[in-house]
């Protein structure tokens, strides 16, 4: 998946580049890459309000060679997926001035659709669930199961590349829609590293 960065010298900037005619918004990304109709994308967004550089999965709908003579510049539109729309909508709040002050993220969230297994931290029942949004300080966890905030619980996960699932102790932060926000729990000095490597190679895959 092609990572295309769309960066802003303002909010204006921004919001002029968004394409509020398609149905779950997008934009027109500058890049020299050639893109197909139909590739899946990810699209880096930053302006100056916006604590953080915001990714959005997206799909190509055109792309365009560039032509210097008449100052057209190469690159493709972009549909943002149905499933960032909350994401969509922060940028467009930040942008349009009615948030202020966004805390910023300690860590970057990475935009995944990843099928895992997860149980209670003190059971052997497996549960099939996906990860969405993961970062080295936790994830999205989408499922119907109810678990209450400040639960416990293991979710395995196998990267690309991966050859046996790892086991990362988690717990329920805060519930999403149609799932809940949780934190990774480090219980040793290492878990962070393999972390960090588990999110590369997702980048990568």
């Amino acid at each position: 998946m092609h990572l295309l960065k769309a960066r802003f010298r303002d909010n204006h900037s921004f919001l002029q580049a968004y394409n509020a005619e398609l149905p779950t918004g997008g934009m027109f990304c500058a890049t020299t890459l050639p893109l197909e109709r139909d590739d899946e994308v990810l699209v880096e967004v930053h302006f100056p309000d916006l604590p953080n550089k915001t990714l959005l999965r997206g799909t190509v709908l055109s792309w365009r060679t560039a032509l210097p003579r008449l100052g057209v510049r190469a690159g493709a539109m972009v549909a943002f997926s149905k499933d960032d729309g909350e994401k969509r909508d922060f940028l467009l709040a930040v942008a349009t001035g009615q948030v202020k002050g966004a805390i910023k993220r300690r860590h970057a969230r990475l935009p995944i659709e990843l099928g895992v297994r997860w149980r209670l931290i003190n059971s052997t029942d497996q549960r099939k669930a996906r990860l969405r949004d993961i970062s080295i300080g936790g994830a999205q966890l989408l499922t119907d199961d109810a678990l209450d905030v400040g639960e416990d619980i293991v979710v395995e996960l196998t990267t690309p590349g991966g050859a046996q699932a790892v086991a990362i102790a988690s717990q329920i932060s805060n519930v999403k829609p149609n799932g809940y926000g949780i934190s990774f729990i480090y219980r040793d000095g290492g878990g962070s590293r393999r972390l960090r490597e588990m999110v590369r190679r997702l980048t990568r895959g």
